[in-house]
């Protein structure tokens, strides 16, 4: 194995995408993984994945400010329906530690582009000096805001709303379709993209639940020891792994069976692969209409490389699909 800090393992090598294999080498194994090196916010100023495409262009951007956090409005060219825009809540991956409003936002602004949708990026705290609950309460703040301020904010119709993220930000959107149910006044969320999501925060590689966690322990990006990394910077208290605001796949049946229908992509070479699985199996079993995939050879991070990889952009189109026909049917 080459002494390169983020060389890839044997044990990974055979199984990755080879288009994949050749863009690692290039840009990303002489990169120092930031679990290896102590805290610093400076951190969050190394480049991001390489092979991203670029933002596209959309009728207007706007910047608004709520109580803790940003969010940034994607706004269609032209009139909006009479009814107004659907919208779509997009919360970016992480750790709950990393990323920013800037993260994803090609595949946010496509989202707008080919659906005609007003489309949100959240700027949620992080951790570690926000650790939880604050991810989630700006997630909810947010849910509010387009909500009760959509229409006269970007012209939302609030009434299709849908929630998604990738990775903790697919975390923060499975648990926004719990807590919008527990509101006073409940918010109608109709659909909810979960991409390689964090589903259960008491998984381990010991974990016989989770076969993915032993298997990809050693994979490219998001190994055992960057998960635990973030974890613990997000959740220092692991009285807490359980509960349902941060493993959503603990929360009450009655909750899950009433939150919307779900498009669920995975990676096989991700270790978060197989709790995403069950959870669609969960949801599916209480009566939830879901639609799963599994990204063969790839690793976690390929929706930010879609300009590079095949497989990325496979998994960027059929989320922007997943999330069309969800606007179209309601």
């Amino acid at each position: 194995m080459s002494d390169l800090p983020s060389a890839i393992h044997p044990d990974i090598l055979p199984r990755l995408d080879p288009e994949y294999v050749r863009i690692h080498n290039a840009h990303l194994a002489h990169r120092v993984p930031p679990h290896a090196i102590p805290w610093h916010p400076d951190i969050r100023k190394a480049p991001y994945i390489p092979g991203g495409s670029s933002v596209v262009t959309v009728g207007a951007v706007k910047d608004i400010s709520l109580q803790n956090c940003k969010i940034r409005a994607f706004i269609p060219e032209g009139s909006p329906p009479p009814e107004g825009w659907p919208v779509l809540l997009y919360i970016h991956g992480g750790g709950w530690t990393l990323g920013s409003i800037d993260t994803l936002n090609s595949f946010i602004s496509r989202q707008c582009k080919e659906n005609n949708c007003v489309s949100v990026a959240l700027d949620y705290r992080l951790a570690p000096e926000n650790p939880y609950p604050a991810a989630v309460e700006d997630t909810v703040d947010a849910l509010k805001f387009i909500y009760y301020n959509g229409k006269a904010e970007f012209n939302a119709n609030v009434n299709k709303i849908a929630v998604g993220g990738s990775s903790s930000g697919g975390n923060l959107a499975a648990i926004a379709c719990l807590k919008a149910q527990e509101l006073t006044l409940p918010i109608p969320i109709i659909f909810q993209l979960l991409l390689v999501p964090v589903i259960d925060n008491t998984a381990s590689v010991t974990d016989e639940r989770y076969p993915s966690w032993k298997e990809c322990q050693n994979t490219v990006w998001l190994n055992e020891g960057r998960m635990m990394w973030f974890r613990n910077m997000y959740l220092p208290d692991p009285a807490t792994w359980a509960e349902p605001d941060n493993s959503p796949i603990f929360a009450s049946d009655a909750l899950l069976a009433k939150v919307p229908p779900a498009y669920i992509g995975v990676c096989e070479l991700d270790l978060l692969r197989d709790e995403g699985i069950a959870y669609g199996e969960k949801l599916k079993s209480l009566g939830v209409k879901v639609e799963a995939k599994v990204y063969p050879r790839a690793p976690h991070q390929i929706l930010g490389m879609d300009a590079a990889l095949k497989i990325g952009r496979q998994q960027a189109d059929d989320a922007i699909k997943a999330v069309g026909d969800a606007f179209k049917a309601a």
